[in-house]
Parts: structure tokens; sequence; C-alpha cells
């Protein structure tokens, strides 16, 4: 099943304190998926910020994270509210599908 995600955003740079926010489009036709933000320390490290279900009615927040999801228009903006120097990484958007195949064997 072919899915997409997005990022157009070049480097940013915020004051520490400041709040910013990153937008990320996706597109899937599955019903059922999860997306996730994760950020890449200088040292290489992915470290997984915060997830939004796609059935999950309000939008998920994580200490000064926090996320606005909007699923008819494939949307997940995270928001960093008083950023530290430590929040200084690069931010990916990643979606998962959910979709549960069943595979049938012979007895």
């Amino acid at each position: 099943m072919a899915q997409t995600v997005t990022q157009s955003q070049p480097e940013m740079s915020v004051q520490e304190a400041e709040t910013t926010t990153l937008d990320c489009t996706y597109d899937t036709k599955d019903s059922n998926y999860y997306l996730f933000w994760y950020k890449q320390t200088p040292s290489g490290q992915m470290i997984l910020i915060i997830r939004q279900g796609a059935y999950k009615q309000e939008n998920a927040t994580e200490n000064r994270f926090s996320v606005n999801f909007q699923k008819a228009a494939k949307s997940l903006s995270l928001k960093i509210s008083d950023s530290q120097l430590g929040d200084a990484a690069v931010y990916f958007c990643a979606l998962m599908e959910n979709t549960v195949r069943q595979a049938t064997g012979r007895g």
C-alpha cells in the first residue's frame, strides 16, 4: 500500500523560550494508522517525541510538545513550547499503517 510523508520546511532558527511549529502532511489509503514525530540529535540518536493515533479524538501532548492533528486535511503539526537548547535537532514525521492481514494456511 503506497504511503507518503512530506515535510517542506527548511532549517529554522528559534530563540530559547520561544514557541515554534513544524508541519507535516501525509497520504495513506489505510484508515487505521499512527503518526509519529522523532528528533535526531547531533550525535545521531533517534528519539520518539510524540505519537498520534488516527482514531484518537484529542491531540496528543507530551511535556512541552503537542500536535495539531487534522485527519481530513491529512496533516500533523508539532508545536514545541518554551524552546530549549536541547531541542536543536533534525525532526522527522513518520507514518505507520496498522492494517492487520491474516494469512491462511493448510492443515
